[in-house]
């Protein structure tokens, strides 16, 4: 069964900082494009961003560009994203989807309602920024 796990959500405090990891399990990563997406309270889920099969490339949302940054260690099969300079409207469930079609998918590119067509994701991790 192919599974994805997220970790390390938690409580921070504004400007604060927070890594969460994408853990895989049932496959391997190394063939596929993962992405990260989030979901605030009462809003719609939207992409975060993207890390290519090798990770020789990313990509971001604009309101993330130069606050997270997105990695992977194959060896380990687990993607990561480091949050810095968070805010309490990057509170959210933060979820990670994997593809081999990789980031050019219109999913990974925001498309909403190419969400479902990705083929795993996880659960998600909740991440609450507040004094």
């Amino acid at each position: 069964q192919l599974q994805l796990v997220e970790s390390g959500g938690g409580l921070v405090q504004p400007g604060g900082s927070l890594t969460l990891a994408c853990a895989a399990s049932g496959f391997t990563l190394d063939s596929y494009a993962v992405g990260w997406f989030r979901q605030a309270p009462g809003k719609e889920r939207e992409g975060v961003g993207c890390i290519t099969d090798s990770g020789a490339s990313t990509n971001y949302a604009d309101f993330v560009k130069r606050r997270f940054t997105i990695s992977r260690d194959n060896a380990k099969n687990i993607i990561y994203m480091r949050m810095n300079s968070l805010y309490p409207e990057d509170t959210a469930v933060y979820y990670c989807a994997a593809d081999q079609r990789g980031c050019h998918h219109s999913a990974f590119r925001g498309q909403r309602d190419r969400f479902r067509d990705l083929e795993v994701w996880g659960q998600g991790t909740l991440v609450t920024v507040s004094a």
